[in-house]
């Protein structure tokens, strides 16, 4: 086992690791900006280095001000988190050339399932379900039309580099095909420095349904069940939960089997999640891999019971899983009750706005079944560089309609003062009767906040 971990990262994530590491009897090195020096995670390491000014390119990103903290320290491995650099396959080797070791997949594999055009074949090969598309980015707007007419449309052009639905572009005939085509691949190169587009097949109301993987490095990988994650504005999540409203036992078999296929397909080892696109049809495909933890991590851990990020690190360490799959096989660990994650942001909740200041008041709710995630206390002026997550409420019920409770039960306690929050927005969602009876689809939020779909 390790005698110490960085922590390269953050925020509420970082203080989870900080938390398992504890458990693990594991010492850890905060990283941190110069914004961030009064921040909780650095308080709550046993050591923590100034990595520099507020910006992320010149700290959070700074690869080598990152290896020089871990040397510096004595740290002999390192965690990403999510974000930042936690998919970024030039950062784990230069890590595993000084001798550091990453916590996470290999670098091939992270560089594999980052690429979406390459991920998609990879996962085809191996027999997962894909949507019908361009085998590879498309080279032009020619070449997309061609290919438009042969699998019907309408169609979705992504960016082969892309992530928070930037570079997606709909279009239902040819003129809105040429006019997308242009567009997203300006907005592609802007946003990654890759304007290369594959186009798909679009599906209409299609449902955001990914699973949890895990493997090691003996060659053993798991499923852990799914998380639903279809109530999104913009592709960014706002609710996640576990299990899915629309998945059935059997549902879930073929999709942890898909997931698995997906994830031997690079010899994954650690945390990761595949994620599909669950048509109405019950017909899934997939979308893409992530490959480091979820922000919506906790949902599967609260009803599994497994800590998936000291799993990460015995995984890391060369020891083997501890916990078996997820499914309905006599030997299988099967989920208990049902969890659902809320992502309180600091943000108008009406304009969806960063809103950045002081806390000047804080309550955090507790009670059976609630866990808050969060890395905010009165005081803490909270910095405009990065992202807006200020909590996450986790809420565990025996069923659906308890979880549901407990979540409104929770959020009506949760005070949050001196910054806006997303708190209003969600209480509006368990208003919402297809939230209630699970009955949205990736579309569904967009539309109600529109007004389009009655909020009671």
């Amino acid at each position: 086992m390790f005698r110490k971990v960085l922590v390269a990262n953050r925020g509420e994530i970082a203080l989870r690791i900080i938390a398992a590491c504890k458990e693990l009897g594991i010492a850890t090195v905060a990283v941190h900006s110069t914004v961030d020096r009064d921040a909780l995670h650095v308080e709550a390491a046993d050591e923590s280095v100034c990595i520099g000014p507020a910006a992320p390119s010149a700290s959070y990103l700074n690869i080598t001000s990152l290896v020089a903290a871990a040397e510096i320290t004595g740290a002999d491995a390192v965690h990403p988190g999510y974000g930042f650099l936690a998919e970024n396959a030039h950062f784990a080797e230069i890590l595993e050339e000084v001798g550091l070791t990453w916590v996470g997949p290999s670098p091939e594999a992270i560089r594999r399932m980052g690429d979406k055009s390459t991920a998609k074949d990879t996962a085809k090969k191996a027999g997962v379900p894909t949507i019908p598309g361009s085998p590879g980015p498309v080279g032009s707007t020619e070449e997309a039309l061609k290919l438009a007419e042969r699998i019907g449309y309408p169609v979705l052009l992504k960016a082969v580099a892309g992530g928070g639905g930037r570079g997606m572009r709909v279009a239902r005939n040819g003129k809105e095909l040429a006019a997308a085509f242009e567009l997203a691949t300006v907005e592609a190169e802007r946003a990654f420095s890759n304007g290369s587009l594959y186009l798909e097949k679009y599906l209409a109301e299609p449902r955001h349904v990914e699973i949890q993987v895990f493997g090691d490095r003996l060659g053993k990988i798991v499923h852990l069940g799914e998380r639903e994650c279809s109530l999104q504005r913009r592709h960014q999540k706002v609710l996640e939960e576990s299990p899915s409203p629309a998945v059935s036992p059997e549902l879930r078999e073929k999709m942890g089997a898909a997931a698995i296929a997906a994830a031997r397909a690079v010899d994954y080892v650690g945390a990761g999640t595949v994620e599909f696109l669950l048509d109405q049809d019950g017909s899934f495909y997939f979308m893409e891999m992530n490959t480091r933890i979820q922000v919506e991590h906790p949902v599967t851990e609260m009803v599994t019971g497994f800590d998936l990020v000291k799993e990460q690190i015995r995984v890391a360490a060369g020891e083997p899983l501890s916990f078996p799959r997820v499914g309905t096989a006599k030997d299988d660990f099967r989920p208990r009750g049902h969890a659902i994650e809320f992502r309180i942001n600091a943000e108008d909740p009406e304009k969806f706005t960063p809103s950045p200041g002081t806390i000047t008041t804080l309550h955090v709710p507790g009670g059976p079944g609630v866990r808050v995630d969060t890395a905010a206390y009165i005081g803490w002026r909270i910095p405009p560089h990065y992202d807006s997550l200020l909590a996450k409420l986790i809420v565990h019920g025996q069923t659906r309609e308890e979880a549901l409770a407990r979540g409104r039960r929770a959020l009506e306690l949760f005070v949050v003062e001196g910054v806006k929050t997303t708190i209003p927005l969600h209480l509006r969602l368990l208003d919402a009767p297809d939230v209630r009876h699970g009955r949205f689809s990736t579309k569904w939020l967009e539309r109600w906040l529109a007004g389009e779909t009655p909020a009671a």
